[in-house]
Protein backbone atom coordinates (compact mmCIF):
# COMPACT_ATOMS: atom_id res chain seq x y z
CA UNK A 1 0.00 0.00 0.00
CA UNK A 2 1.30 3.45 -0.85
CA UNK A 3 1.99 5.55 1.83
CA UNK A 4 0.32 9.05 2.20
CA UNK A 5 2.89 12.33 1.36
CA UNK A 6 3.30 14.66 3.52
CA UNK A 7 5.12 18.41 3.21
CA UNK A 8 6.02 20.70 5.46
CA UNK A 9 8.48 23.12 6.76
CA UNK A 10 10.23 26.29 8.47
CA UNK A 11 10.85 29.50 7.69
CA UNK A 12 14.98 30.04 8.52
CA UNK A 13 14.42 33.65 10.03
CA UNK A 14 16.07 33.44 13.28
CA UNK A 15 17.62 30.63 15.13
CA UNK A 16 14.98 27.55 15.92
CA UNK A 17 13.77 27.53 19.34
CA UNK A 18 12.22 24.62 21.21
CA UNK A 19 9.01 25.67 20.83
CA UNK A 20 9.25 25.09 17.41
CA UNK A 21 10.99 21.66 17.95
CA UNK A 22 8.64 20.08 20.52
CA UNK A 23 5.72 21.95 18.83
CA UNK A 24 6.85 20.71 15.19
CA UNK A 25 9.71 19.11 13.99
CA UNK A 26 9.71 16.16 17.09
CA UNK A 27 6.34 15.43 15.71
CA UNK A 28 7.66 15.03 11.72
CA UNK A 29 10.42 13.08 13.20
CA UNK A 30 8.11 10.58 14.90
CA UNK A 31 5.77 9.89 12.19
CA UNK A 32 8.69 10.01 9.10
CA UNK A 33 8.50 6.60 8.39
CA UNK A 34 4.41 6.20 8.11
CA UNK A 35 4.57 8.52 5.53
CA UNK A 36 6.31 9.48 2.06
CA UNK A 37 7.69 13.01 3.75
CA UNK A 38 8.98 15.96 2.22
CA UNK A 39 10.66 18.58 4.28
CA UNK A 40 11.61 21.94 3.21
CA UNK A 41 13.24 25.00 4.54
CA UNK A 42 11.31 27.67 3.22
CA UNK A 43 13.62 30.58 2.14
CA UNK A 44 10.94 32.37 -0.32
CA UNK A 45 8.93 33.13 2.88
CA UNK A 46 11.23 34.56 4.76
CA UNK A 47 11.61 37.45 2.68
CA UNK A 48 7.94 38.74 3.11
CA UNK A 49 9.25 40.88 6.15
CA UNK A 50 12.49 42.71 6.42
CA UNK A 51 15.27 40.12 6.69
CA UNK A 52 19.44 40.76 6.70
CA UNK A 53 20.84 39.17 3.30
CA UNK A 54 24.19 38.75 4.97
CA UNK A 55 22.28 36.02 7.15
CA UNK A 56 19.97 34.66 4.88
CA UNK A 57 22.04 31.77 3.24
CA UNK A 58 23.34 30.78 6.44
CA UNK A 59 20.52 30.66 8.72
CA UNK A 60 18.73 28.21 5.57
CA UNK A 61 21.78 25.89 6.11
CA UNK A 62 21.39 26.34 9.74
CA UNK A 63 17.75 25.11 9.47
CA UNK A 64 18.33 22.21 7.28
CA UNK A 65 21.24 21.30 10.00
CA UNK A 66 19.20 21.47 12.60
CA UNK A 67 16.16 18.68 10.68
CA UNK A 68 18.86 16.42 10.93
CA UNK A 69 20.23 16.91 14.48
CA UNK A 70 16.15 16.50 15.43
CA UNK A 71 16.01 13.31 13.53
CA UNK A 72 15.12 13.82 10.40
CA UNK A 73 16.60 10.54 8.72
CA UNK A 74 17.68 11.78 4.97
CA UNK A 75 17.71 8.13 4.14
CA UNK A 76 13.89 8.37 5.00
CA UNK A 77 12.60 11.64 4.45
CA UNK A 78 13.67 14.87 1.84
CA UNK A 79 14.75 17.31 2.85
CA UNK A 80 15.07 20.65 0.41
CA UNK A 81 15.13 24.26 0.11
CA UNK A 82 12.43 26.13 -1.20
CA UNK A 83 14.36 28.08 -3.34
CA UNK A 84 16.43 25.91 -4.98
CA UNK A 85 13.24 24.79 -7.16
CA UNK A 86 12.16 27.84 -9.35
CA UNK A 87 8.86 25.89 -9.80
CA UNK A 88 7.79 27.56 -6.56
CA UNK A 89 8.20 30.95 -7.72
CA UNK A 90 6.50 29.87 -11.26
CA UNK A 91 3.51 28.19 -9.81
CA UNK A 92 2.82 31.40 -7.58
CA UNK A 93 2.20 33.39 -10.29
CA UNK A 94 0.32 30.86 -12.58
CA UNK A 95 -1.99 30.63 -8.91
CA UNK A 96 -1.49 34.45 -8.80
CA UNK A 97 -3.92 34.72 -11.78
CA UNK A 98 -6.66 32.41 -10.48
CA UNK A 99 -6.81 33.78 -7.12
CA UNK A 100 -9.20 36.31 -6.27
CA UNK A 101 -8.21 39.03 -4.71
CA UNK A 102 -10.64 38.78 -1.94
CA UNK A 103 -9.37 35.49 -0.92
CA UNK A 104 -6.29 36.89 0.09
CA UNK A 105 -8.06 40.64 1.80
CA UNK A 106 -9.57 38.32 4.25
CA UNK A 107 -6.29 36.16 5.62
CA UNK A 108 -6.15 36.94 9.15
CA UNK A 109 -1.92 36.79 9.59
CA UNK A 110 -2.26 39.18 6.63
CA UNK A 111 -3.82 41.64 8.56
CA UNK A 112 -2.38 41.47 11.97
CA UNK A 113 1.45 41.42 9.76
CA UNK A 114 0.29 44.18 7.76
CA UNK A 115 -0.70 46.30 10.97
CA UNK A 116 3.25 45.93 11.98
CA UNK A 117 4.81 46.66 8.55
CA UNK A 118 2.74 49.81 8.34
CA UNK A 119 2.93 52.18 4.89
CA UNK A 120 5.88 49.93 3.90
CA UNK A 121 4.13 46.69 3.68
CA UNK A 122 5.00 44.41 0.87
CA UNK A 123 3.04 42.71 -1.83
CA UNK A 124 4.58 39.41 -1.14
CA UNK A 125 3.25 39.42 2.49
CA UNK A 126 -0.27 39.62 0.55
CA UNK A 127 0.29 37.15 -1.70
CA UNK A 128 2.10 34.73 1.24
CA UNK A 129 -0.98 32.42 1.09
CA UNK A 130 -0.44 31.48 -2.59
CA UNK A 131 3.23 30.65 -2.97
CA UNK A 132 2.31 28.26 0.43
CA UNK A 133 -0.74 26.88 -1.64
CA UNK A 134 2.34 26.53 -4.35
CA UNK A 135 4.48 24.81 -2.14
CA UNK A 136 1.73 22.04 -1.13
CA UNK A 137 -0.15 21.62 -4.25
CA UNK A 138 3.30 21.07 -6.49
CA UNK A 139 4.34 17.79 -4.24
CA UNK A 140 0.69 16.84 -5.00
CA UNK A 141 0.41 16.46 -0.85
CA UNK A 142 -2.06 14.38 0.58
CA UNK A 143 -1.15 15.36 4.38
CA UNK A 144 -0.23 18.96 5.55
CA UNK A 145 0.57 19.13 9.44
CA UNK A 146 -1.22 22.24 10.49
CA UNK A 147 -1.60 24.28 13.60
CA UNK A 148 -4.33 27.01 14.49
CA UNK A 149 -2.42 30.04 12.93
CA UNK A 150 -2.20 27.98 9.47
CA UNK A 151 -5.59 26.43 9.26
CA UNK A 152 -7.02 29.23 7.59
CA UNK A 153 -3.69 28.97 5.05
CA UNK A 154 -4.65 25.52 4.19
CA UNK A 155 -8.39 26.36 3.66
CA UNK A 156 -7.31 28.68 0.90
CA UNK A 157 -4.92 25.81 -0.97
CA UNK A 158 -8.14 23.68 -1.20
CA UNK A 159 -10.02 26.36 -2.44
CA UNK A 160 -7.42 27.13 -5.28
CA UNK A 161 -6.94 23.54 -6.34
CA UNK A 162 -10.53 23.25 -6.76
CA UNK A 163 -11.23 26.46 -8.00
CA UNK A 164 -8.23 25.33 -10.39
CA UNK A 165 -9.13 21.96 -11.45
CA UNK A 166 -12.85 22.83 -12.13
CA UNK A 167 -11.94 25.95 -14.07
CA UNK A 168 -9.80 24.01 -16.06
CA UNK A 169 -11.50 20.61 -16.13
CA UNK A 170 -8.88 18.64 -14.88
CA UNK A 171 -7.52 17.02 -12.27
CA UNK A 172 -3.95 19.04 -12.17
CA UNK A 173 -4.11 19.53 -8.07
CA UNK A 174 -4.41 16.75 -5.90
CA UNK A 175 -6.61 18.63 -2.75
CA UNK A 176 -4.58 18.54 0.51
CA UNK A 177 -6.24 17.41 3.63
CA UNK A 178 -4.90 18.71 7.07
CA UNK A 179 -2.92 16.37 9.44
CA UNK A 180 -3.86 17.39 13.05
CA UNK A 181 -1.02 17.16 14.94
CA UNK A 182 -1.39 15.09 18.24
CA UNK A 183 -1.90 17.63 21.13
CA UNK A 184 1.28 18.51 23.51
CA UNK A 185 4.02 20.88 22.76
CA UNK A 186 2.60 23.88 23.06
CA UNK A 187 5.63 25.91 24.75
CA UNK A 188 4.62 29.53 25.82
CA UNK A 189 7.54 32.37 26.47
CA UNK A 190 9.59 32.73 28.90
CA UNK A 191 8.58 36.39 29.57
CA UNK A 192 5.07 35.83 29.42
CA UNK A 193 3.18 32.89 30.31
CA UNK A 194 0.27 33.84 28.03
CA UNK A 195 1.50 34.16 24.44
CA UNK A 196 3.21 31.29 22.55
CA UNK A 197 7.05 31.61 22.34
CA UNK A 198 8.21 33.11 19.20
CA UNK A 199 11.26 34.02 17.00
CA UNK A 200 9.69 37.25 16.47
CA UNK A 201 9.92 38.42 19.73
CA UNK A 202 12.29 41.05 20.44
CA UNK A 203 13.58 39.84 23.94
CA UNK A 204 16.42 36.62 23.37
CA UNK A 205 15.25 35.79 26.75
CA UNK A 206 12.03 35.19 25.92
CA UNK A 207 12.90 31.94 24.11
CA UNK A 208 15.40 29.05 24.64
CA UNK A 209 16.81 27.82 20.94
CA UNK A 210 17.52 24.63 20.27
CA UNK A 211 21.31 25.12 20.03
CA UNK A 212 21.67 27.21 22.98
CA UNK A 213 24.58 26.34 25.27
CA UNK A 214 24.26 25.24 29.06
CA UNK A 215 25.15 28.34 30.23
CA UNK A 216 22.78 30.18 27.88
CA UNK A 217 19.71 28.08 29.02
CA UNK A 218 20.68 28.32 32.77
CA UNK A 219 20.71 32.15 32.54
CA UNK A 220 17.33 32.12 30.33
CA UNK A 221 15.21 29.78 33.20
CA UNK A 222 17.08 31.79 35.94
CA UNK A 223 15.65 35.31 34.50
CA UNK A 224 12.19 33.94 33.06
CA UNK A 225 9.16 35.46 34.60
CA UNK A 226 7.58 33.72 37.72
CA UNK A 227 5.10 34.69 40.05
CA UNK A 228 5.18 34.60 44.15
CA UNK A 229 3.33 32.89 44.97
CA UNK A 230 4.05 29.41 47.08
CA UNK A 231 3.97 25.78 45.64
CA UNK A 232 3.63 24.79 41.98
CA UNK A 233 0.65 24.04 40.45
CA UNK A 234 -0.91 23.39 36.88
CA UNK A 235 -3.83 24.56 35.32
CA UNK A 236 -4.24 27.36 37.19
CA UNK A 237 -5.53 29.90 34.77
CA UNK A 238 -4.19 32.84 36.90
CA UNK A 239 -0.72 31.30 37.59
CA UNK A 240 0.41 31.00 33.74
CA UNK A 241 3.96 31.28 34.12
CA UNK A 242 4.05 28.52 36.33
CA UNK A 243 1.89 25.87 34.10
CA UNK A 244 4.29 26.92 31.39
CA UNK A 245 7.42 25.75 33.21
CA UNK A 246 5.97 22.96 34.93
CA UNK A 247 4.48 21.54 31.17
CA UNK A 248 8.37 22.55 29.99
CA UNK A 249 9.70 20.00 32.78
CA UNK A 250 7.39 17.13 31.88
CA UNK A 251 7.74 17.62 28.13
CA UNK A 252 11.74 17.58 28.76
CA UNK A 253 12.24 15.00 31.47
CA UNK A 254 9.45 12.46 30.03
CA UNK A 255 7.05 12.69 33.32
CA UNK A 256 3.09 12.87 33.36
CA UNK A 257 2.09 15.46 35.21
CA UNK A 258 1.25 13.54 38.35
CA UNK A 259 5.12 12.49 38.45
CA UNK A 260 5.62 15.89 38.22
CA UNK A 261 3.17 17.23 40.98
CA UNK A 262 5.04 14.70 43.19
CA UNK A 263 8.25 15.38 42.72
CA UNK A 264 7.45 19.61 43.13
CA UNK A 265 5.03 19.12 46.25
CA UNK A 266 8.44 19.47 48.95
CA UNK A 267 9.97 22.41 46.49
CA UNK A 268 9.63 25.83 48.60
CA UNK A 269 9.56 27.63 45.47
CA UNK A 270 11.18 28.64 41.87
CA UNK A 271 14.78 28.40 43.77
CA UNK A 272 14.11 24.74 44.03
CA UNK A 273 12.50 24.24 40.53
CA UNK A 274 14.09 26.18 38.12
CA UNK A 275 18.07 23.86 38.85
CA UNK A 276 15.66 20.73 37.99
CA UNK A 277 14.38 22.53 34.83
CA UNK A 278 17.56 23.63 33.82
CA UNK A 279 19.13 20.19 34.07
CA UNK A 280 16.09 18.85 32.43
CA UNK A 281 16.20 21.18 29.21
CA UNK A 282 20.24 21.26 28.80
CA UNK A 283 20.64 17.28 28.86
CA UNK A 284 16.92 16.73 26.59
CA UNK A 285 18.95 19.64 23.66
CA UNK A 286 22.37 18.12 24.81
CA UNK A 287 22.67 15.21 21.78
CA UNK A 288 20.60 17.42 19.24
CA UNK A 289 23.67 19.86 18.94
CA UNK A 290 25.77 17.03 19.54
CA UNK A 291 24.37 15.65 16.26
CA UNK A 292 24.37 19.62 14.78
CA UNK A 293 27.71 19.71 14.97
CA UNK A 294 28.82 16.45 13.70
CA UNK A 295 26.23 17.92 10.24
CA UNK A 296 28.26 21.07 10.20
CA UNK A 297 31.26 19.76 10.67
CA UNK A 298 31.69 16.37 8.08
CA UNK A 299 32.52 18.01 4.69
CA UNK A 300 30.28 18.60 2.02
CA UNK A 301 27.76 16.24 3.64
CA UNK A 302 24.67 18.70 4.27
CA UNK A 303 25.62 19.80 0.56
CA UNK A 304 24.82 15.95 -0.70
CA UNK A 305 21.59 16.03 1.62
CA UNK A 306 20.23 19.12 0.12
CA UNK A 307 21.42 18.39 -3.71
CA UNK A 308 19.86 14.77 -3.31
CA UNK A 309 16.85 16.44 -1.58
CA UNK A 310 16.70 19.16 -4.74
CA UNK A 311 16.83 16.50 -7.46
CA UNK A 312 14.21 14.37 -5.68
CA UNK A 313 11.66 17.12 -5.07
CA UNK A 314 12.37 18.71 -8.38
CA UNK A 315 11.21 15.53 -10.03
CA UNK A 316 7.54 15.57 -8.68
CA UNK A 317 7.41 19.21 -8.46
CA UNK A 318 8.55 19.63 -12.73
CA UNK A 319 5.88 16.82 -13.54
CA UNK A 320 2.89 19.27 -11.69
CA UNK A 321 4.09 22.65 -13.33
CA UNK A 322 3.89 21.47 -16.46
CA UNK A 323 0.54 19.85 -15.74
CA UNK A 324 -0.74 22.92 -15.19
CA UNK A 325 0.99 25.06 -17.84
CA UNK A 326 -0.70 22.81 -20.36
CA UNK A 327 -4.03 22.90 -18.42
CA UNK A 328 -3.46 26.71 -19.08
CA UNK A 329 -2.41 26.62 -22.46
CA UNK A 330 0.68 27.14 -22.70
CA UNK A 331 3.16 26.14 -25.87
CA UNK A 332 4.85 23.73 -23.93
CA UNK A 333 8.67 23.36 -25.01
Amino acid sequence: MQKKRVLSGVQPTGNLHIGNYLGAIRNWVESQAEYESYFCVVDLHAITAPHDPKALAENTRQVAAIYIACGIDPDISTIFIQSHLSAHAELTWLLNCNTPLNWLERMIQFKEKAIKQGENVNVGLLDYPVLMAADILLYQADLVPVGEDQKQHLELTRDIAASFNDRYQTPVFKIPAPLIRKEGARVMSLTDGTSKMSKSDPSELSRIHVLDDADAIAKKIKRCKTDAIRGLEFDNPERPECHNLLSLYAIVANKTKDTVIAECADMRGWGDFKPVLTEAVIEHLRPIRAKYAEVIQEVGYLDRVLKNGQQKAGEIAEQTLKSAKSALGFLLP
